[in-house]
């Protein structure tokens, strides 16, 4: 269902505990991506999905300070709770819609949820070391198989400008190989 105003986006938030609204920007690839797998995703879930195009409508995404499209953003109350940023692969997406599954860190009160990726190959023994670090953590995260996904492997390269693993992506944050203070750090882990 598409919101054409900020007003008509207020009178959905007090409708429904919890919602997403899909910012995007009608004939951007990353845009069409994030829309097509959304749709997708959607089918396993319940909760309500709204979609606004930001060529068109242009009240909503200055209200909220976001600045990029696709941007997915989780209403819970009525406040935003958290935004996904560009476009996700269909588990991630599923994950974040059923509110399950391994796409957002579970944030401390007050702050938003951090989106976590690790980028990985199955033969490397750190990256294998930082997902284990995460489930002790009980950080929520997805994985990126960069040896089995060349376009995701180049968009990790395009991020940090290296080839190593494991990459970690913290809300835009790359941390190259398993360096468990600056992790720290981002997670806030204590």
């Amino acid at each position: 269902m598409k919101i054409d105003s900020f007003n008509a986006l207020q009178k959905i938030l007090q409708d429904n505990k919890r919602m997403f609204l899909l910012l995007h920007k009608s004939g951007s690839e990353q845009s069409d991506c994030a829309l097509e797998r959304i749709l997708v995703a959607k089918e396993s879930a319940n909760t309500p999905l709204f979609t606004t195009d930001v060529t068109t409508v242009r009240d909503i995404h200055t209200r909220y300070n976001i600045t990029s499209a696709p941007s997915l953003l989780e209403f819970s109350e009525g406040k935003l709770m958290n935004v996904i940023r560009g476009c996700q692969t269909e588990d991630y997406y599923s994950a974040a819609l059923t509110g399950t599954g391994f796409s957002m860190f579970t944030a401390a009160e007050g702050k938003p949820a951090k989106r976590v990726t690790v980028y990985t190959t199955p033969s490397c023994t750190w990256c294998n070391t930082i997902k284990t670090y995460f489930k002790e953590k009980n950080v929520n995260f997805t994985e990126v198989n960069v040896a089995a996904d060349p376009k995701r492997a180049e968009e990790m390269v395009k991020k940090s400008g290296q080839q190593g693993v494991p990459q970690t992506d913290i809300n835009g944050q790359v941390i190259v190989g398993f360096d468990k203070n600056r992790i720290n750090e981002l997670l806030e882990i204590q």
